[in-house]
């Protein structure tokens, strides 16, 4: 039997009285190579101590760092029926050498001692439940799995770096080019179990401490973004996502940034006049286009309970004052709106076709209305309903990529791909079918 025992970066000194016993007992020692330096002189301390009997020899000891050449030994001792233990680190079983183990070896012939995984060591020292914690690995990976993580807005993430890649640096590269350094506190966590650990939280565009230990983790934990100081001095649009405060059940479902722009441009904003923003979301696309047109009466629509004390937070985040606020359900909630010149129509669902024959039915002369889109299928729901009121009607395709670290370079990281529908009133809509004068 090979026992597999977990341990932290402190080796020996954290192993329980049972995985110590197992370990006098071995007559084969595999251990990380840092953790077999310790263990001659701990040998002759027990022999010294009585807890092991002076005629037994010091076991055979074995570097672990390279898995290829210890399955040899492994396999010799396991046929002879010698004691063998091998020494991880955590958990063997979670990113650990347990993989490899059951691959050349029947499970019977091994049992698992687990210590606490760094993940676990991790969010204890921060002292954060981590339940709702998600993890990503970016050992011998590309980075564009954390960037596509960092899109769904997860409250805690926690990155197993790989130091030959850039470690913790790269992972900070990765947040600020997903728009959100202001959404996530970074705690940089060193040595978990050692006694000379460091767990320090970084500040935000502050450069990395010196020496940064190999054997490290991130943890991107999510906070409400502090209010801007100025928001007279934030750009007009396009504001990075994580200036936008969130649902805390269901974050990352707000436009991202790339599509925003795209949308402000293809609703062709008026200096005056009544904007609909439906399916407004946390607000983010119908906040900036006040920021465009200050001159534009605002309504915000959004389904969600709490939504509206949400957008006004953010309104006021972005120095904007929206005509209303709403919370309702479209389109029974469209009759306590002013008639529209610009219509966002985000949301709807399953009615989005009763909800978009409401809004032709309101929507003013010359007035456009536009729709993201995520399938095909709505595109083609939603297009005749356009054509058959007489509106100009444009499609398109929108796909964008955030540049995210690799090795040397830049790798871009894509996001999801948005169609565009759009609709023009014409000037003369009162002799168009559906469209009242």
């Amino acid at each position: 039997m090979l026992e597999v025992i977990g341990t932290d970066a402190s080796g020996l000194a954290a192993l329980a009285p049972r995985a110590l016993e197992l370990v006098r007992r071995a007559r084969l020692v595999v251990a990380p190579a840092r953790l077999l330096g310790p263990l001659e002189p701990w040998w002759h301390a027990e022999q010294a101590a009585g807890r092991i009997a002076q005629e037994q020899p010091c076991p055979a000891l074995l570097a672990s760092d390279r898995p290829d050449q210890i399955v040899g030994p492994l396999e010799q001792a396991l046929a002879s029926g010698e004691p063998a233990v091998l020494l991880a680190s955590g958990d063997p079983l979670w990113f650990g050498i347990g993989r490899l183990l059951l691959q050349r070896f029947p499970a019977a012939q091994l049992r698992f001692h687990p210590a606490p995984s760094s993940l676990q060591l991790a969010f204890a020292r921060i002292g954060r439940p981590w339940q709702d914690a998600s993890w990503i690995s970016l050992h011998g990976r590309d980075p564009e799995p954390l960037a596509a993580a960092l899109q769904k807005r997860p409250a805690a993430l926690a990155v197993l770096t790989d130091p030959s890649r850039g470690g913790a640096e790269e992972a900070r590269r990765i947040l600020a080019a997903s728009g959100l350094e202001a959404a996530y506190a970074v705690w940089l966590c060193e040595r978990l179990g050692h006694p000379e650990e460091r767990v320090q939280r970084l500040a935000p565009q502050a450069a990395l401490p010196t020496a940064v230990d190999p054997l490290h983790l991130v943890l991107l934990i999510a906070e409400p973004p502090a209010p801007p100081a100025d928001p007279a001095a934030l750009p007009l649009f396009g504001l990075d996502d994580g200036l936008f405060l969130q649902h805390d059940d269901r974050p990352g479902l707000m436009t991202k940034r790339e599509v925003r722009i795209q949308l402000l441009a293809d609703l062709e904003l008026p200096e005056r006049g009544v904007l609909w923003d439906i399916g407004a979301g946390v607000g983010s696309v119908g906040l900036e286009a006040l920021r465009l047109r200050p001159g534009l009466a605002g309504w915000l629509l959004e389904a969600r309970g709490g939504s509206a004390a949400l957008i006004a937070a953010n309104a006021e985040r972005l120095g904007v004052r929206p005509a209303g606020i709403h919370e309702g359900r479209a389109p029974d909630a469209l009759s306590a709106l002013p008639d529209p010149d610009r219509v966002l129509l985000g949301g709807g669902g399953r009615e989005r076709a009763a909800v978009l024959a409401a809004v032709l039915q309101r929507l003013r002369p010359g007035g456009v209305v536009v729709i993201p889109l995520a399938t095909v299928e709505a595109l083609a729901e939603l297009r005749p309903l356009l054509e058959q009121a007489g509106c100009r009607v444009a499609v398109g395709q929108h796909q964008a990529w955030r540049g995210a670290p690799l090795a040397d370079g830049t790798r871009l990281a894509p996001l999801n791909p948005v169609l565009v529908l759009k609709g023009r009133l014409s000037q003369a809509a009162q002799s168009a079918p559906g469209c009242p004068p």
